[in-house]
C-alpha cells in the first residue's frame, strides 16, 4: 500500500541535496534526487559567517527544490541544516529568511545528531560485521566519525575539519604544497586525539565512507578499473581497495583544479575540496593501519528518511 510521499533536504556546507520518496510497508521507493553545488561556507565558514552571496545561492536552490516537491504532490517536507548553519552567527537569521521567503522550515541538528542519521543510513546500505567498522562522512563543514558494527553504534563524533574549512586553511596554492600537507597532517594529528582513542578502544581495521568525497574516490577507482566499469546500475555498497585509493590520492595532490576536473570520473563540483579530503582519508588509513575501505551510497538523507518512519508508522 502507498503511503503519502516524503522529501529530506540536507542542506550541507557544500551541497544542498534533495531525495523524494514514496513509502511503502517495509521499503521506499526513490522517486527524484538531486543536490546542487550551494557554497553555503565559501567565504565565511572560518569566521562563523554566511556571506550574502552564499544566502542568494542557498535561496536561489531552496526555491527549486520547493517547486519540484509541489509539482511531485509531496505532503511531508524535512530539512536539516548541518555545520555551516550549526556555526555560523547569522544561521538562525538565515532559517528565518528561508522560513518567510520559500516556506520550508530548517531544523538545525547537532553534530552527535548529525553523526547517528549516518550510521543508520549506512547501516540501510551496507552490511556491516560484528567487527566494528570506522564510518566517516566527510563533508564541507564537519567530518563525522562513527564507529559501529550490525548491532550497535558503539562510538561517535563530529569535528569541524570539514572539506570548505581545510581548503581555507592549507590549500590556497594549486597544487598543494608538499609543506602545506605536512601542515595539513600535523593539525589533524591534534584535532583527531578523541578519535585515535576510540579507535584503540574498538580496533577497528575497515573504513566505510559516505558521501561527496567518497563518492569521487569510488568513481574515479571504476573509471580506471575495467571489471568495476562494466557494472552497471545503483549500488548501495561499492569496494575501493586502500591501494588504488592511494594512488587516487597522489593523483590528485599532483594535479590542479583544472587537471583535476579532466580526471575520469571526476565530478566538477567536487574538484575544489576533492584534494584536502583525499589527504585526511590517507592521514586516517596511515596513522591507524586500515586495511579496507567501502563506500555507502546511503549516509544522512536516509537515516534520516529511516528515522521518520520507524517513529511515524502512520505514514
Amino acid at each position: 500500500m502507498k503511503k503519502p510521499k516524503i522529501a529530506i533536504l540536507d542542506l550541507g556546507t557544500n551541497t544542498f541535496h534533495l531525495l523524494v520518496v514514496e513509502p511503502y510497508e517495509n521499503r521506499f521507493e526513490v522517486i527524484y534526487r538531486e543536490k546542487i553545488a550551494v557554497g553555503l561556507g565559501r567565504g565565511g565558514i572560518n569566521e562563523g559567517y554566511i556571506t550574502p552571496d552564499a544566502q542568494k545561492r542557498a535561496l536561489n536552490a531552496l526555491v527549486r527544490f520547493r517547486r519540484i516537491i509541489r509539482k511531485l504532490g509531496v505532503e511531508h517536507i524535512k530539512a536539516t541544516g548541518t555545520s555551516a548553519l550549526r556555526c555560523a552567527k547569522n544561521g538562525q537569521e538565515f532559517v528565518a529568511v528561508v522560513k518567510d521567503k520559500v516556506g520550508i522550515d530548517i531544523h538545525i541538528i547537532s553534530g552527535n545528531e548529525e553523526a547517528e542519521l549516518i550510521y543508520f543510513g549506512v547501516k540501510k546500505a551496507v552490511q556491516l560485521k560484528a567487527n566494528p567498522s570506522l564510518i566517516i562522512d566527510i563533508g564541507g563543514g564537519s567530518v563525522e566519525f562513527i564507529i559501529g558494527n550490525n548491532k550497535e553504534l558503539l562510538w561517535k563524533k563530529s569535528f569541524e575539519i570539514g572539506g570548505q574549512r581545510l581548503l581555507d586553511k592549507f590549500h590556497e596554492v594549486d597544487p598543494i604544497p608538499n609543506d602545506q600537507i605536512v601542515r595539513l597532517n600535523n593539525y589533524l594529528s591534534d584535532e583527531l586525539k578523541a578519535l585515535a582513542s576510540a579507535i584503540e578502544q574498538f580496533h577497528v581495521e575497515e573504513i566505510i565512507g559516505c558521501s561527496g568525497a567518497f563518492d569521487s574516490f569510488v568513481e574515479i577507482f571504476h573509471e580506471s578499473d575495467e571489471t568495476e566499469h562494466a557494472k552497471k546500475g545503483f549500488r548501495t555498497e561499492r569496494h575501493l581497495p586502500v591501494e588504488e585509493f592511494l594512488k587516487i590520492n597522489d593523483l590528485l595532490v599532483s594535479k590542479n583544479r583544472d587537471e583535476r576536473i579532466l580526471i575520469p570520473g571526476m565530478i566538477p563540483l567536487r574538484a575544489d575540496m576533492i584534494v584536502v579530503a583525499a589527504l585526511l582519508v590517507k592521514h586516517v588509513i596511515e596513522r591507524f593501519k586500515i586495511t579496507n575501505i567501502r563506500v555507502s551510497s546511503y549516509a544522512l538523507k536516509e537515516g534520516l528518511l529511516t528515522q521518520i518512519l520507524e517513529n511515524t508508522p502512520t505514514l
